[in-house]
């Protein structure tokens, strides 16, 4: 059962220390350690970093016509996220819930779920979406969590530059250039949750233009517990390890960088969701392990011309059973070139070839015809800004022209307007149409979905009279949405900024179901065979807002906030479908409210508090109460290349609910507080 929240001595023993500390605060060193240059930043100039994902070129942050919000190396390692879906939880209007120990369900404005199809993943540019569900397997995303720059989300379609499922949004992880983790760099550390973990790198130079790493990580995650009180059999081992070589000659920079990872994790099935007879223990075991490796080429003729060349090939097998088993190899070339046109055009051209290779084996809840499948997508796309009035007024127009096997031609375009009348205020707005691709499995799969019959005694039938099958369609076509966008932001002073976005999303075309005509089973003699069909025949209608606000009062105090809001509406003609997550449940999937309060203290340049308060509403479709919760990191640096650290994370309460599994029948499970120390050593 879930547990009240309650704050704990521990819980309050934090929060009092907080109240403590802040009003009076303590002398803080003048020379502060390379790691907290980032704390020392005014207001303005955090307002000034650049960001790259929106228009695919370096912008600084008030110059962007859209919502964007940037999770830097310094908010990560006060945190004490362990990994990066634990960080996204500071970017407002995502929702991030953890599903297990290495199961995630993360979304922005709205839609969540284990496989959340609206929404574009990147490592490095890097896409990591997954064509065969439509989502992303978030336990194979990672990477040593101190060599990532930082996280750039944003929050509305870019579907203009980054092509289909860039719907929601679009999530960039980019790590750091081999000349900024230089030396070497060893951490370790354990406790109650994240029962063990260690990570090492070392950056040095072949020659002066050509620096380069090699890191390795590992760690063991405990288990969460199922409703019952038992263990969910999702304890989580994982290995990791890579490299990154840049090299500098004029005004070309060339980076090849790759990774190889491996995960043994587990969960339990839940024997009452679905027709899990082959499955009798429930409990299952599972691996998955995969490779990556990218070229970068990029060319800088001046501050307003570039020409990039990027490639990568990626390989992974993951073991997802009762799902099923997959193999899937991808490779992907992307190009762009961006120069000035006369005085008030910067133009970015760029195309984009993607090759998607998967194998799957079948189970007893899902089937796909054929087994194997080989995907292409071809797409080019264009990006104009246009200075209307220098330095006050610009309108950027743009669209990606793109094919895909599943639903042929798709057309995205996208106009924002940006004003600034002063240094102080930017206002802009946006009007953006995107769409999402099928899937494989939306395509080709058929899926049982026949619930479990019991008696009256309550122990399950060894038959049953009917068979429910969910069958693919090979005319199922592109969802569609078209947005409209609005934001404000301002600068109060050096000590104080808010950023605002409001968005009207109207989608079309939403996947549903309609429901067949019922016969005899020509597999079963004596059951009922009860169809489902997927179809295009749902409709759906969103509106939200999303606040942030930074203030530091002191130099070594820094304060983040953030409010997120949504609404959401789906209109589906098929009764059935409001038992369906993904279609008319959509509508209490997502929390409705979430607020973010992050306060980072610095007492010395020795010492550190970080807390993080967190609250989110209740997720109605799966009668999940809402949350207050706190993580905490305090950090000792007895030297200059030493720091220590105990960090206590969920700490209101001794276990909560955050989501369930809307896809794979696993038992829901209840996420548990934890505490955990370490230790961090840097050479140079």
């Amino acid at each position: 059962m879930t547990t009240r929240v309650k704050p704990p001595v521990l819980g309050m023993a934090f929060a009092w220390l907080w109240l403590l500390i802040t009003p009076g605060g303590l002398a803080v060193a003048q020379n502060k350690p390379v790691d907290d240059q980032f704390l020392s930043l005014s207001i303005e100039e955090l307002m000034n970093v650049k960001v790259t994902t929106v228009s695919r070129n370096p912008q600084k942050l008030t110059q962007v016509a859209s919502a964007v919000f940037v999770i830097t190396q310094d908010d990560i390692r006060r945190s004490g996220a362990t990994s990066i879906p634990d960080a996204l939880r500071m970017a407002p209007g995502v929702q991030v819930e953890r599903v297990g120990t290495d199961k995630w369900a993360i979304s922005v404005r709205g839609f969540d779920g284990l496989y959340s199809n609206k929404l574009q993943v990147l490592m490095d540019g890097r896409s990591v979406y997954l064509p065969i569900f439509s989502g992303v397997l978030w336990e194979q995303q990672d990477t040593l969590m101190e060599d990532i720059e930082r996280i750039e989300v944003i929050r509305g379609p870019a579907a203009s530059v980054w092509g289909a499922n860039a719907v929601n949004g679009v999530i960039n992880i980019i790590t750091k250039k081999a000349a900024d983790t230089q030396g070497a760099l060893f951490s370790a550390g354990g406790g109650s949750f994240e029962q063990g973990f260690a990570g090492a790198r070392y950056g040095g130079k072949i020659n002066e233009d050509t620096p380069f790493r090699v890191y390795a990580k590992g760690f063991t995650r405990g288990q969460t517990q199922a409703l019952s009180g038992e263990n969910a059999n999702d304890q989580w081992h994982s290995a990791r390890g890579g490299f990154r070589f840049d090299h500098n000659r004029g005004i070309d920079q060339f980076t090849l960088q790759g990774d190889y990872f491996s995960n043994f994790d587990g969960s339990t099935l839940d024997k009452n969701a679905f027709n899990l007879a082959a499955n009798p223990l429930g409990q299952m075991r599972g691996h998955n392990e995969g490779g990556n490796i990218r070229f970068r080429w990029d060319r800088n003729f001046s501050e307003h011309s570039a020409f990039m060349l990027q490639a990568y090939y990626d390989r992974t097998q993951s073991q997802l059973l009762p799902v099923g088993k997959f193999n899937a190899d991808s490779f992907d070339i992307d190009m762009q070139y961006r120069f000035p046109l006369a005085d008030r055009h910067k133009v970015t051209v760029g195309a984009n070839y993607r090759l998607y290779r998967n194998k799957v084996f079948d189970t007893g809840l899902m089937t796909l015809t054929p087994r194997e499948q080989t995907n292409h997508l071809g797409a080019a796309f264009i990006r104009d800004e246009i200075t209307l009035i220098p330095d006050r007024l610009m309108f950027t127009v743009g669209s990606r022209f793109e094919h895909n096997d599943f639903s042929g031609w798709e057309i995205q375009p996208s106009a924002r307007l940006m004003w600034t009348p002063n240094p102080e205020n930017s206002l802009w707005m946006a009007v953006s149409r995107a769409v999402r691709t099928p899937s494989r499995a939306e395509n080709d799969a058929i899926i049982n979905i026949t619930p479990q019959v019991k008696n009256v005694f309550g122990s399950a039938l060894s038959t049953f009279p009917f068979t429910s099958l969910l069958y693919g369609n090979h005319n199922f076509n592109s969802e569609k949405l078209i947005a409209y966008e609005l934001g404000y932001r301002h600068q109060f002073s050096h000590q104080a900024s808010i950023d605002l976005a409001g968005f009207v999303n109207d989608y079309s075309q939403m996947r549903d179901s309609s429901s067949g005509i019922a016969s005899f089973n020509p597999a079963l003699p004596g059951q009922i065979l009860l169809p489902s069909i997927i179809d295009n025949r749902g409709s759906a209608f969103a509106y939200g807002f999303e606040a942030s606000v930074e203030w530091k009062p002191r130099e070594n105090w820094r304060l983040q906030g953030n409010y997120s809001f949504i609404h959401l509406d789906f209109f589906s003609k098929n009764i059935l479908s409001k038992s369906d997550p993904s279609g008319v449940g959509a509508e209490k999937t997502a929390p409705q409210h979430q607020v973010s309060v992050r306060s980072n203290y610095d007492f010395s340049e020795k010492l550190q508090l970080n807390l993080w308060l967190r609250y989110r509403s209740d997720i109605g479709f799966y009668n999940i109460p809402g949350y207050v919760t706190m993580d905490a990191k305090l950090v000792y640096r007895p030297a200059k290349n030493t720091e220590l650290f105990v960090v206590g994370q969920n700490l209101f309460s001794q276990h909560h609910r955050e989501y369930a599994s809307e896809f794979i029948p696993i038992v829901p499970v209840t996420i548990p507080r934890g505490v955990y120390a370490g230790v961090q050593w840097r050479f140079w």
